[in-house]
C-alpha cells in the first residue's frame, strides 16, 4: 500500500449546503469533496489539518453522508471494534497493513500542513477507535489502503449504497 494521491472535487456552495444540512451545522475546515453517494450527494470530505481557529483538527477524512454514519454507528455499537483491535495483536500481516495506512494518512495530511506530532485518526495504528474514520479514508482513497475501512465497507455493503442520503 502506497500513500494515495486522488485528484479531489474542489467544494461549490451547494456542496456546503448540503453538507451543513447532513451535519446539522455548518462545516468547518473544507478543502474538498473527498467521496460522493451513488446519489451525488457529499459523502466524505478532506479536512484542513488546521481549523479556521487555528486549532488542530487531525481528521483528514470526514463521513458527512448521514445514512453512512447511522449504518456505521450501529455497526460500532455492535461491538466489532474490540474485535478488529484484538485481531491486531495476533496477525501481524493485518497490523502491518494498519501501520501503513497510519503512515499514509498522516503523510497526506502532513503534505497538507504538518501538526507535529504522528496522531493520525480512528486509533491508529495501535487500536481500531472509530469506524466513521476508517470508512472515510476508505471512500477517498479506495481499497487497499485502510484494511478497517475496507471491512467497513464489505460489511456495510448490503445496506449501502443505496437511495437518496440527503
Amino acid at each position: 500500500m502506497t500513500s494515495v494521491q486522488k485528484a479531489f472535487e474542489p467544494v461549490t456552495d451547494a456542496d456546503r449546503e448540503i453538507i451543513a444540512v447532513q451535519l446539522g451545522r455548518p462545516p468547518r475546515a473544507l478543502r474538498a469533496i473527498a467521496a460522493r453517494c451513488p446519489s451525488g450527494h457529499p459523502a466524505v470530505v478532506q479536512t484542513s489539518p488546521r481549523l479556521e481557529n487555528g486549532t488542530p483538527f487531525p481528521t483528514l477524512y470526514y463521513l458527512t453522508c448521514p445514512r453512512l454514519a447511522s449504518l456505521v454507528g450501529r455497526l460500532e455499537a455492535s461491538g466489532v471494534m474490540k474485535e478488529m483491535t484484538e485481531r491486531l495483536a495476533v496477525d501481524e500481516e493485518l497490523a502491518a497493513a494498519y501501520q501503513r495506512a497510519h503512515e499514509s494518512y498522516l503523510a497526506e495530511r502532513d503534505a497538507i500542513e504538518s501538526l507535529g506530532h504522528q496522531v493520525t485518526a480512528g486509533g491508529m495504528p495501535g487500536r481500531v477507535k472509530c469506524l466513521h474514520v476508517h470508512l472515510a479514508h476508505t471512500l477517498a482513497c479506495g481499497p487497499g489502503v485502510n484494511p478497517f475501512g475496507d471491512e467497513t465497507l464489505e460489511l456495510l455493503r448490503p445496506d449501502w449504497p443505496s437511495g437518496d442520503c440527503a
